[in-house]
């Protein structure tokens, strides 16, 4: 069998579940913007399908989605230039991921840990798309026939069974028709943790507002939640191995390099010997200086939802002519009769 070179092509997507935060910027949106300007065809989407594993004010939905595409688009992800989208305005994710829960294992979704994590222990009471919903995200990724995708490491586990249910199709079928998707994990806060826990994760659940910057938050909010981060009493060290066992300082200097697009290393070089007294106030000024921008432009874009609403159809229709014909020839290489 001829192995088939497929055209680069990258797809991307996160939830519109509310809260967007510095986490979700830096730890994707930032990247999405990056691998926009690579010359590589890329796909960003509002994973709407997947927020409704769990219960969602129908109302809060179309809000959650229309500012999550203001955020794409403050950020500087271009409509001209990557297609923006929402997954539910391209019925082949649904059509691809059922195919793909025929093929997907039972055993590979149990040892899926979001689920877990997710479900807790009320799993009885959890939804099945809850549990199934990897073999969407598979299709999401395959539909397009997609080569990278920018992705967390928490995510890195759904990608390893993309290429699961990629690889079985492809053997089960004697084709070589789904590429072998590649997961882009980079940057120096791919996992931005919480302003007053460096061991936990930043999150908009997190009880506390203080614990997160928000990208709809203002520069002088943006300011005074910097200035209250968690610390500790050392002075910053001159190496990465100097933060160690320090999981705030860490925190706020791969923040810091994120924003300035630095290594860790280059930022230290700079700042090593600094008590954080001096440090915090350069951070506070780098982060309003990057991030007050996007809030204000959000802001802006969340006053005309029918523009938005407009920008996302048009690029689902975009989406639409890749994943259309990928879908039928998916259909035929599993032998349904389509007409």
């Amino acid at each position: 069998m001829t192995e088939v070179v497929h055209t680069p092509r990258v797809f991307s997507g996160i939830q519109p579940s509310g809260g967007l935060t510095l986490g979700n910027y830096l730890g994707a949106i930032k990247r999405f913007v990056d691998m926009q300007e690579s010359g590589i065809e890329t796909l960003y989407c509002m994973v709407d399908l997947h927020a409704i594993t769990v219960w969602q004010d129908p109302a809060d939905l179309r809000h959650n989605t229309r500012e999550l595409a203001a955020g794409y688009i403050a950020a500087g992800l271009d409509p001209a230039k990557s297609i923006l989208f929402n997954q539910s305005q391209v019925s082949a994710h649904a059509e691809l991921g059922w195919l793909f829960s025929c093929v997907a294992r039972m055993g590979w979704m149990k040892r899926m840990t979001q689920f877990k994590d997710k479900a807790g222990k009320n799993a009885e009471n959890a939804s099945l798309g809850l549990f199934g919903y990897p073999a969407l995200m598979a299709a999401d990724i395959l539909i397009y026939h997609s080569t990278h995708v920018p992705v967390g490491e928490d995510q890195k586990q759904h990608l390893e069974l993309t290429r699961d249910v990629a690889a079985k199709f492809n053997h089960d079928f004697g084709v070589d028709f789904f590429p072998m998707t590649e997961p882009v994990i980079e940057g120096a806060a791919t996992r931005v943790m919480s302003l007053r826990d460096g061991t936990k994760k930043m999150s908009k659940s997190d009880p506390s507002d203080a614990a997160r910057i928000n990208m709809t938050d203002d520069a002088d909010t943006i300011a005074k939640k910097i200035r209250k981060a968690k610390t500790d009493p050392d002075a910053l060290p001159s190496e990465a191995k100097g933060l160690e066992d320090r999981p705030e300082a860490r925190n706020l200097v791969n923040i810091f390099a994120a924003l300035s697009d630095q290594s860790v290393d280059a930022v230290l070089a700079d700042v090593g010997g600094k008590q954080f007294s001096e440090f915090k106030p350069m951070l506070v000024d780098l982060a309003v200086e990057k991030l007050s921008p996007i809030s204000a432009e959000m802001a802006r874009l969340m006053g005309d939802p029918a523009e938005i609403d407009r920008i996302l159809g048009q690029g689902s229709a975009r989406a639409r002519k890749i994943a259309n014909p990928i879908l039928e020839k998916t259909y035929d290489i599993v032998g349904m009769i389509r007409s």
